[in-house]
């Protein structure tokens, strides 16, 4: 209804001009192929997917000197080539089928692609997205399987003293109101990532549906807080700066307002078998010392591409942000990390790695090709869902 209300809005304030360039009673009130071309200038195609799996990026940007495309499908950014209508283009083909960000550059200038829908959501940059889709449909797409839906659910935060927006997934045929009570994972998204965006890059709500219906995931539900309250609380002078590294802020907020929230509004299990805890580099940060620093919350604990320092590990199993490293077989029975060989924060990964094994601790360490990207991260949550809450 407002999409209506806003064209019907735009077709009022056209009428005139509309009226005027198409004489005759009642000629300016229709939508002719002529009224819709002046009304709304036909753009270019960006992306457009190719039979053979590759992708034409376009971008209109007649005066520009210079224009290349960004994107995480190739390890350097492509020059494009401009058209004699001043659009630029270019024709590439990724290494895999994948979910890729990208972004043009004009002139120097970072933007996102105007004539494509998909954005990725993220505080400090506005990429959009390319979806290209292999001959066989992947976890991530859509299949022919029951689908779960996605809420967004709002609560106020004591913690921090604000109101704030989470995103919750449901599987399908989940009833709030039925006697089925599941299982919960908290789901923590990175740096400058948002509570959107493990839903709309990560595609958990597709992972999931596909993983369930396969018989290979139970039945969960997943609750994506926003673990960056900082820019709101500046905002409204509750915090001074940004504290990227604490960890405290953010894990008292899911066990004092998030896991409240979800556990009255839902039904869920609520002992610490039935609780994971999950994040992607400053979230993997987070969940490490939110899942290892209680124990009694939380039994399943991954961490991918933790954003963990040098040996700061050691200290935090010795100070009390980590329960003690000799109690965490009996108290976890999950520890998982995963982290891309190409990943900048492989080394301390691997040294967390090896520490645990060291102390003889059980868990799991995941090291497949590539860097800090969505696309791993999707490889790391399709693994670790088929893990969580199972019995062993």
């Amino acid at each position: 209804m407002k999409a209506y209300r806003f064209l019907l809005a735009a077709l009022l304030m056209a009428a005139p001009q509309i009226s005027q360039a198409q004489p005759g009673a009642g000629e300016g009130q229709r939508l002719t192929p002529q009224v819709m071309a002046r009304m709304f200038p036909a753009g270019v195609v960006s992306p457009e997917y190719h039979a053979d799996g590759s992708v034409t990026f376009r971008c209109q940007a007649a005066d520009a000197s210079q224009v290349l495309l960004d994107t995480q499908m190739l390890p350097q950014r492509m020059p494009m080539t401009r058209d004699a209508n001043g659009v630029w283009s270019v024709t590439v083909t990724p290494g895999k089928p994948d979910i890729y960000p990208y972004c043009f550059v004009v002139d120097g200038t970072r933007i996102a692609d105007p004539n494509n829908v998909l954005i990725f959501p993220n505080e400090g940059f506005k990429n959009s997205l390319v979806d290209v889709r292999g001959p066989e449909p992947a976890l991530q797409d859509i299949q022919d399987v029951p689908h779960g839906k996605v809420s967004y659910r709002y609560y106020h935060s004591k913690t921090c003293g604000i109101d704030r927006v989470m995103c919750v997934y449901t599987p399908a045929g989940y009833d709030p109101a039925g006697s089925e009570r599941l299982p919960v994972l908290y789901l923590i998204h990175g740096m400058t990532d948002t509570y959107e965006t493990w839903f709309k890059v990560g595609h958990v709500n597709n992972i999931l549906d596909n993983l369930i219906a396969q018989g290979k995931a139970k039945r969960m539900i997943v609750v994506m807080p926003y673990a960056n309250p900082y820019p709101e609380m500046i905002r409204q002078g509750l915090a001074e700066a940004y504290n990227s590294m604490d960890t405290d802020l953010v894990t008292k907020e899911i066990l004092q307002d998030v896991k409240p929230f979800i556990e009255a509004n839902y039904k869920v299990r609520t002992t610490a078998r039935d609780r994971a805890v999950a994040g992607f580099s400053l979230g993997g940060r987070q969940a490490l010392a939110c899942g290892l620093g209680n124990p009694k919350e939380f039994q399943w604990v991954c961490a991918m591409a933790p954003a963990i320092f040098g040996d700061e590990y050691k200290a935090n199993f010795s100070n009390g942000v980590y329960a003690p490293v000799n109690s965490l077989n009996k108290q976890y029975k999950l520890v998982w990390i995963g982290t891309g060989t190409s990943d900048f924060l492989i080394d301390a990964s691997r040294s967390l790695d090896a520490y645990l094994t060291e102390n003889g601790v059980r868990h799991t360490f995941y090291t497949p090709d590539g860097g800090h990207t969505w696309m791993n991260c999707r490889d790391y949550l399709t693994r670790i869902a088929q893990l969580l809450f199972v019995t062993h």
